[in-house]
């Protein structure tokens, strides 16, 4: 069992990174008011929400070196929730469950992209090992969900 360390969400392509203490997650929109949430016509919804290891970015930073800021926030990763003590699973199909109803179906690795390096030269290959950029996922259960709220993989 793992907690909900954070919850970010950006309205816009290369918008600002709002994080935020609670939200709404639909299976209609993903994280309320987050511009990869919802659905469009013909789509998977497969990239729907974003998540990553609290413990998995600290390890990123960690390789980059004594120069980089360990201090940088993990939401310039642009990813939408940070699990905490929690390894999230490394497999399609498996589902994630947070607070009282949320249930996300994992549908893939999150590989980081080149604007990764936009964003600190060397994070996009730091990011590679071990599913590191995170997992990509889908709605299924909607859910209020809010910082401290409990994580865990449903079988």
């Amino acid at each position: 069992m793992g907690r909900l360390g954070g919850i970010a969400r950006h309205g816009r392509s290369r918008g600002p990174i709002e994080t935020l203490h609670h939200v709404s997650v639909t299976q209609a929109e993903g994280v309320h008011g987050d511009l990869r949430g919802a659905i469009r016509p013909g789509k998977s919804g497969r990239r729907q929400i974003s998540l990553i290891e609290a413990e998995s970015w600290d390890a990123a930073i960690a390789e980059l070196g004594d120069g980089v800021d360990r201090a940088m926030p993990w939401h310039v990763r642009r990813a939408n929730l940070l699990v905490e003590g929690l390894r999230l699973p490394r497999e399609a199909g498996k589902v994630i469950a947070i607070g009282a109803s949320l249930r996300i179906e994992v549908t893939c690795e999150c590989d980081p992209c080149s604007r990764m390096d936009e964003i600190l030269p060397g994070l996009k290959t730091a990011l590679l090992p071990d599913w590191r950029g995170g997992v990509l996922g889908r709605v299924l259960t909607d859910g209020e969900i809010a910082v401290g709220d409990e994580v865990r993989i449903e079988e």
